[in-house]
């Protein structure tokens, strides 16, 4: 999911430099909705984790 996300961060660069400024911005922001939903799982996944080796 984090490629994902940095592969649209990219695309949302080169655009930029092109000139596609609607296309820049919706690969930005699908960019920084797949990097927060990354950290979201991520975090859930540590707790879940440290859960299971306490017990």
């Amino acid at each position: 999911m984090l490629n994902m996300a940095l592969l649209f961060f990219v695309v949302a660069i080169i655009a930029a430099i092109f000139g596609f400024g609607g296309i820049a911005g919706t690969a930005a922001g699908i960019a920084q909705f797949l990097f927060f939903l990354f950290l979201i799982l991520f975090v859930v996944s540590i707790i879940f984790g440290r859960r299971r080796l306490l017990d």
